[in-house]
């Protein structure tokens, strides 16, 4: 990977971490359409409260890892609730990054066995395979020759 795109690739992920760990904190706290939607044919308090009617947000459970430590967009036992979405959001990134970066390393392109991946001309083993990563066939090397010589 050259220089250049690991500036890009860090350029990205710093700005990642900016958004996740500061913006993420000014997003709206009105419930989206799903939410809303859910809410149809229910009375609604001003804190968000159900008071009346029949709606399918009546019969909503709590999560199964609604007691997980990133549950709510916060980590639990940090009472700045600035701070603990922030770092939610830092961590998440991370995470994301991460396991991203670990699968395209693992479905990176690789060239088959005995090539030149890295282009210096040999394999693994230190053979020389010519031009262009291709095996160097000896029995070639007089052919190749006898060509150069009648091309001039």
């Amino acid at each position: 990977m050259t220089k250049r795109n690991w500036g890009f690739l860090l350029g990205g992920l710093l700005v990642a971490l900016l958004l996740a760990g500061v913006v993420s904190n000014y997003a709206s706290s009105h419930p989206d359409g799903l939410d809303s939607s859910l809410l149809t044919g229910c009375t609604v308090n001003a804190d968000g409260e159900i008071t009346g009617g029949s709606c399918p947000a009546q019969r909503a459970e709590d999560h199964e890892l609604a007691d997980s430590p990133l549950a709510d967009y916060g980590i639990r036992g940090i009472d700045n609730r600035f701070l603990s979405t922030g770092l939610s959001g830092v961590l998440g990134v991370l995470l994301t990054f991460a396991l991203g970066g670990g699968l395209f390393w693992l479905a990176r392109r690789r060239g088959p066995a005995g090539t030149d991946p890295a282009g210096t001309g040999t394999d693994p083993a230190g053979r020389d395979t010519g031009p262009a990563g291709h095996d160097a066939d000896p029995a070639d090397a007089g052919q190749g020759a006898a060509r150069a010589g009648s091309a001039g």
